[in-house]
């Protein structure tokens, strides 16, 4: 049995949840967002309370059941508190600013980095080196942070790179003389 499978997901009040078959959808005070879940999971909505249960006893049904129950979780907290994903740059001359629906970075390349923003994402720079990502979607949040990180990962020597706000960079020490 599964332990995340089998907590219910309690739909919270000013957020209306529907089930058509095994589409859901979700609207609440941030926006709406929809799934369809996988065929190997009975999904029941009940009380503004969600359930997910397993259709047999079959490895692909038991490791489904608490995905689908998780991506059900996600859905109803994007819509009522959303999700953030913070990016530090760390080095000298490592720079970042939005300019419209564009975030310019300068990451010590000849060329500054043009990262158009998704639609549902919002991306807001408080200071030069910090980018806080936000929007309804974990999977869309956490896709940008990666793509935005993917242009100049953490070295281990110095630190320089692009890191999220609660990452370690494991640091080595140089060549000995």
């Amino acid at each position: 049995m599964s332990r995340i499978g089998k907590k219910p997901v309690a739909v919270p009040a000013g957020v209306e949840a529907n089930l058509d078959g095994n589409h859901i959808t979700v609207k609440g005070p941030k926006g709406a967002l929809s799934m369809t879940t996988v065929d190997d999971v009975v999904v029941t909505l009940a009380d503004n309370v969600f359930t997910v249960r397993p259709v047999g006893e079959t490895k692909r049904a038991r490791s489904m059941w608490s995905m689908q129950r998780t991506l059900i979780s996600n859905l109803v907290e994007g819509v009522t508190q959303g999700y953030t994903k913070t990016l530090l740059l760390v080095g000298v001359g490592y720079r970042a600013s939005v300019q419209g629906k564009q975030v310019k970075l300068q990451l010590g390349f000849s060329h500054d980095v043009i990262y158009k923003i998704p639609d549902g994402i919002d991306i807001k720079c408080p200071d030069q080196t910090t980018v806080i990502i936000s929007g309804i979607d974990k999977q869309q949040v956490g896709q940008v942070a990666a793509e935005i990180r993917e242009w100049r990962k953490p070295e281990p020597y110095k630190g320089k790179g692009v890191k999220y706000s609660d990452e370690y960079v494991f640091r080595k020490e140089g060549k000995k003389k």
